[in-house]
């Protein structure tokens, strides 16, 4: 493809790999291939893995923006807008409690749900209408999977979207594992894979010493794991090992929750060969699926990455991802590939605080994002507030912060609404636009989200009444941000109550709320406050608006 004019410069990015801020280079700079690693559909997808996900979306929504450019391997510069072809992987199967020794220890995550989801059933706690067999993995899966898209629909997730509308975008580990089978094979044939254990018990492992690069993404050397470091490797499960780090391809268990016939026996596979099965079966074709047969033949002979950037929450960087380049460079690379042969950039955003403090069930502070919008938070407030913060750093979620973040997205919304969209505005004449400029220069400087969000309240402070190239120059930088899209939540209201947004008109609360107008009309305040006591025992926050109506809100 032949350079184009940039009149945005080049976005750099910080690589994982290489452990700096550099520029982004794809082998073709009109069409970008990404790689995400998706949830384990064992349970409620919690803020913090939305802060994962949606930093990715921002970056992969920058790469399709025309205020983006991109260097290909030539050096040669090249403006957006371009194409993307994002893939995130569901995990539904061989994700152990314990993925830290080696991928084998501990329990299947489905099982663990299939346990609670008895309990909720039980104790009728489950959702009304929901009906979800806890002893079938697969259902479980299923219900959990749905739960995640439809969060990650209401929060503007685009990959999840392209999956509703080509599943390869979105594939399945239960679903891929004929292509799990033929990369281990393939492992086999080079001489990175070995088995152990008598039949019924038998163990695939990839040797780490047969490939020397094992550790540049993370640090962690064969020589620090053998001193323990982190915690990693316990003597228990070392016997049937060559080396300490060595880890799980599959396991024969004839017993495991979720099984299939393999050239090793009846069982399961490790965490970490889904992911390299799913990405370059999908990516490297680029437009459909690679089958397991191709994969199996499949050899690069070129320096060429198969996927130009892969992302994934910090905690993935050791073991999973460096297993993932492992097993993915011995099984497709030649001699003398390093370890970007695979991934050519490393996308880890960091942790997510609650309130200052690491979110945890015990202190109060642990949401998915179902629970906010139960309490009314609307979607692109919740967006806005997970990616506000540099990804780079420590975001801290506050309550404060979501309701600074609606704040700006109705200021923001103020300025589109004047204008609203005609079909006719010139995305390549808006990158020069004030407002797109200064926001292309955060962005391109390793998605710099911060800067950009300040950038545009900056601009708004000195803006008059804005025109339509303004209105359109937002809607561009949006188109990264991607809140104002998002679909604005309605209150309800009844007679007496104004029932916030994600909160369902309930006769029992209505009546409630009577009661209290009659006491309070009486000034019999002490019946009042015990009324407003049981609504917030029901879970429910009241406030009293003016004209006698009462905001209803989730506690």
């Amino acid at each position: 493809m032949a350079p184009t004019a940039a009149a945005n410069p080049v976005l750099r990015l910080h690589n994982t790999l290489t452990k700096r801020v550099e520029e982004f280079v794809a082998t073709d700079p009109s069409h970008v291939t990404f790689y995400s690693c998706g949830p384990t559909v064992y349970d409620d997808a919690h803020i913090g893995n939305f802060r994962s996900f949606l930093a990715a979306d921002v970056l992969r929504r920058f790469l399709e923006s025309p205020l983006c450019s991109v260097k290909d391997a030539a050096g040669a510069v090249h403006a957006g807008p371009r194409q993307v072809t994002h893939v995130m992987n569901i995990t539904d199967v061989g994700h152990m409690t314990d993925d830290a020794e080696g991928g084998e220890s501990g329990e299947d995550r489905m099982a663990v749900a299939g346990r609670r989801l008895l309990e909720a059933k039980k104790a009728g706690t489950l959702p009304a209408g929901v009906e979800v067999n806890p002893g079938d993995p697969y259902q479980i899966a299923r219900f959990y999977e749905a739960r995640f898209r439809e969060d990650s629909r209401a929060l503007g997730l685009k990959v999840i979207l392209d999956g509703d509308k080509d599943p390869s975008r979105t594939p399945r580990a239960t679903e891929s594992i004929a292509g799990m089978i033929a990369v281990i094979a393939r492992l086999f044939e080079r001489g990175h894979a070995y088995l152990v254990g008598e039949p019924g018990e038998r163990v695939v492992y990839f040797d780490v010493k047969s490939f020397p690069g094992y550790g540049a993404l993370s640090g962690n050397t064969l020589d620090a794991l053998k001193e323990g470091e982190g915690g990693r490797v316990q003597a228990t499960h070392q016997s049937q090992k060559r080396n300490p780090a060595d880890f799980l391809l599959w396991k024969e268990d004839s017993t495991h929750i979720m099984k299939w016939e393999s050239p090793w026996g009846t069982g399961y596979p490790g965490w970490h060969i889904e992911c390299t099965a799913m990405s370059v079966s999908r990516l490297r074709a680029r437009e459909g699926t690679l089958t397991p047969e191709a994969l199996s033949r499949l050899a690069l002979d070129t320096r060429e990455p198969i996927i130009d950037v892969h992302s994934g929450g910090e905690d993935n960087i050791f073991p999973h991802h460096e297993c993932e380049i492992a097993q993915s460079c011995g099984a497709f690379g030649t001699p003398g590939h390093d370890a970007q042969v695979f991934a050519r950039m490393w996308f880890h955003p960091r942790f997510l605080l609650v309130e200052g403090t690491k979110m945890s069930k015990s202190k109060g502070n642990f949401f998915t994002a179902r629970d906010l919008f139960a309490k009314g938070v609307q979607a692109g407030a919740l967006r806005l507030e997970l990616i506000r913060t540099h990804y780079r750093a420590n975001a801290n979620f506050t309550m404060q912060g979501l309701e600074d973040c609606q704040r700006m997205i109705d200021r923001w919304r103020r300025v589109v609404d004047a204008h609203p969209a005609d079909g006719a505005a010139d995305a390549a004449a808006l990158r020069e636009h004030p407002l797109c400029r200064e926001v292309a220069i955060a962005l391109s400087e390793d998605l710099n989200v911060s800067q950009a969000v300040a950038a545009v309240n900056a601009w708004l402070n000195g803006l008059g009444t804005p025109t339509r190239e303004d209105a359109d120059a937002l809607r561009v930088v949006d188109g990264v941000f991607g809140v104002l899209g998002l679909p604005r939540a309605q209150s309800t209201q009844t007679e007496i109550g104004v029932f916030a947004p994600g909160v369902t008109p309930d006769a029992k609360v209505e009546e409630l709320l009577r009661a209290r107008r009659d006491a309070r009309a009486k000034k019999d305040f002490a019946a009042s406050d015990k009324i407003r006591d049981e609504l917030a025992a029901m879970g429910f926050a009241i406030k009293d608006m003016a004209g006698g109506k009462v905001e209803v809100r989730r506690g």
